[in-house]
């Protein structure tokens, strides 16, 4: 079994380094890992440290390098064509949601329980959760259960954990934020089983470098709107011209 971390970053200087050090300092007993980093265009320091990171640790940190800024949902679409697992995890640049859970995560799926799992930041009591984010998340959730016919408490957490072979199937065509709500609606009218388990997080503010607006809330609604009165679509053409394309962008060319 390997474990692909994809991890989408957009100026992420300060908090980069110390995500992947956790990550890789994860135990994980019998499972193979490797790290794929999405640099989306960053302007700050983090594709120098990003470039540090892949000379240090080698074949264990594969890179993808946008020339602009597309959004997280492109990048994690770039990512997922990077990634060589069998189950995929996407980890945040920042320092929100702490790696050490992987284990939690993983349990379902490696038990035959899910097909995806998420980690959902509202299943326990969390009172550092700000009251916006509490409401938005509701409104989300609530609009996702009654359109999908599910029990969702959490559809924006970044930790979605999942088989590669199964997203790549299917042809996703958000490039922000609404990735979120992209990603569950195809799973579930794809019959993936999804199950929810509680997690930590440790919300940062706009002044820290929380990107979210309340604009991606109705981008959100739209992109679960058109979900549900489309099927998905299958077997989507690949977002990068092939393996000599991608071994270029590794080697920086």
């Amino acid at each position: 079994m390997k474990l692909s971390v994809i991890i989408p970053v957009y100026n992420e200087e300060t908090t980069i380094q110390a995500v992947v050090e956790k990550v890789m300092a994860v135990e994980l007993p019998g499972i193979e890992r490797e790290i794929v980093i999405a640099d989306d265009g960053s302007t700050d320091s983090s594709p120098r440290l990003i470039e540090k990171m892949r000379e240090d640790h080698g074949p264990l940190v594969r890179v993808h390098t946008s020339l602009i800024n597309l959004g997280k949902g492109a990048a994690i679409r770039f990512g997922l064509e990077y990634a060589s697992g069998d189950i995929a995890i996407i980890q945040d640049a920042d320092l929100e949601l702490d790696p050490n859970e992987y284990g939690l995560l993983l349990g379902p799926i490696l038990r035959g329980e899910a097909d995806v799992v998420y980690g959902s930041r509202f299943k326990r009591p969390a009172r550092n959760i700000p009251l916006r984010t509490r409401l938005g998340n509701r409104l989300l959730v609530l609009a996702t259960n009654l359109l999908f016919g599910m029990h969702f408490t959490d559809i924006e957490t970044a930790y979605k954990v999942f088989r590669v072979s199964v997203v790549r199937r299917l042809r996703l065509r958000c490039v922000s934020f609404n990735i979120e709500p992209e990603l569950t609606a195809r799973l579930v009218q794809m019959g993936q089983r999804i199950v929810e388990v509680p997690i930590s997080y440790n919300p940062r503010t706009a002044a820290e470098g929380k990107k979210i607006t309340w604009r991606d809330g109705f981008a959100a609604l739209y992109t679960l709107l058109r979900c549900r009165l489309t099927p998905p679509e299958l077997r989507p053409a690949p977002l990068l011209s092939g393996a000599p394309a991608r071994e270029r962008d590794e080697r920086g060319g």
